[in-house]
């Protein structure tokens, strides 16, 4: 189908979809959930071929690894749907509502944004996830899956075509994208017209890339240069676990940390236990010249290291002398991304939530949290850096927008 017969007919299904009821939207996602159950084997069958190919590719085990669909990510792909089904219907909630002097009573109503353009890298959940999503807030959608997943995407969309027809919904509501060829997608990305928001999740290339090309509204997060700081009030059993948490749980992954900021006062006694427990998990470390007197044998950290999303085992290590010095490192340094304060110090806390301006600020936990499923948004469409209309995680309410209304008795302006 050529990209701009795709878009019209997207945008077409999209007044379906903006006004199917609650109950309606919730049978067509229980009947998927019903499905990714029901055909487990042949996803995980489909899924094989993308593994396969990557690995003769010789794409990195991070990447191999966010591509592996199981049980254990069909388990999570259910439950992500049965969280949005229990989730309230944001589709025309009233936010707000206030009576002018003359009588006027005027309010604001969540309506769908209309047609999203989601362009996704690697992981294929995030076809159950931005289908669920888009649907239970009224939005029509459009997918591009990366080429290295193409066959566990094209199986989940299989599934997804079956849920909306056995419930008499019409599956031009949910365009996918097969091929690879980018003049394909330069074409949607100016198709405004027809096309509302354009979602890229992936590397910080696809995202500037689809930029560069795109008249539509992008919603972005380049890049998360994460941090932890450890205050001098902190309690450094509680700081080896979270900042454990924080690089090694899946360090490929945009919320996890990849700066270390360390009160110097502590510095002496948390680090080399700290040092430790990162290199029992293949952690490599680099650090500033105050951090290598205490931590003998790491790599020394640069200028470039500071802007550095790793993305892998390897970690950038900085004493800080005080908040004011961490504060102003993260300002510098970082992506306003997730940022994490470790403290027993209730002043220190309430400062560092209110001078860090990151789409999550977290204290005594982990980066790793700043995740629609574990914020309670059931799920994510992303996580917006760019501000504008989001920011932070991308739940059922972000996917929607306000319109006024009013309601009089016959009054004029005059």
């Amino acid at each position: 189908m050529k990209p701009e017969d795709l878009a019209r007919e997207t945008r077409q299904a999209s007044q379906i979809f903006a006004h199917l009821s609650t109950e309606k939207k919730n049978r067509v996602l229980l009947e998927l959930k019903r499905l990714l159950t029901e055909k487990k084997d042949y996803i995980i069958e489909e899924n094989k071929k993308d593994i396969e190919k990557a690995q003769g590719a010789g794409l990195q085990k991070s990447i191999i690894d966010r591509l592996k669909v199981d049980e254990k990510v069909i388990k999570e792909m259910v439950k992500s749907i049965d969280d949005v089904v229990n989730l309230p219907d944001p589709v025309g909630e009233i936010v707000k509502t206030w009576r002018r002097p003359n009588g006027l009573l005027v309010g604001r109503m969540r309506i769908p944004i209309g047609v999203i353009f989601i362009i996704y890298e690697s992981r294929p959940n995030v076809t159950v996830e931005a289908f669920s999503l888009c649907l239970k807030s009224g939005n029509a959608m459009i997918l591009k899956g990366g080429s290295e997943a193409l066959y566990s995407n094209a199986a989940l969309y299989n599934l997804i075509k079956s849920a909306l027809n056995e419930e008499s919904v019409t599956e031009k509501g949910v365009g996918f994208i097969e091929t690879g060829d980018r003049d394909y997608i330069y074409k949607l990305l100016e198709m405004d017209d027809y096309i509302d928001l354009v979602i890229p999740r992936g590397g910080e290339s696809l995202i500037r890339n689809v930029v560069q090309h795109s008249s539509i509204p992008v919603l972005k997060h380049y890049k998360g240069v994460c941090h932890i700081y450890v205050d001098e009030s902190a309690d450094l059993d509680m700081a080896y676990k979270v900042c454990l948490n924080a690089k090694v749980q899946k360090p490929a992954t945009c919320n996890a940390m990849e700066t270390l900021l360390v009160h110097r006062s502590i510095a002496q006694e948390f680090l080399p236990e700290m040092a430790r427990l990162f290199k029992e998990n293949s952690v490599v470390i680099k650090g500033c010249q105050e951090t290598r007197t205490i931590l003998k044998d790491i790599e020394e950290a640069d200028e470039y290291d500071w802007y550095q999303e790793y993305l892998d085992y390897i970690l950038s290590i900085k004493i800080v002398k005080d908040m004011d010095d961490a504060i102003g490192h993260i300002r510098k340094y970082g992506s306003e991304h997730t940022e994490a304060i470790i403290t027993r110090d209730y002043n220190n806390a309430w400062r560092f939530i209110k001078e860090v301006n990151s789409s999550l600020v977290l204290v005594n936990a982990s980066t790793r949290l700043n995740d629609g499923f574990q914020l309670g948004l059931g799920a994510e469409m992303g996580i917006s850096t760019s501000r504008l209309h989001a920011f932070g995680p991308m739940g059922l309410e972000e996917l929607t927008v306000t319109k006024f209304i009013a309601f009089g008795d016959g009054q004029m302006r005059v």
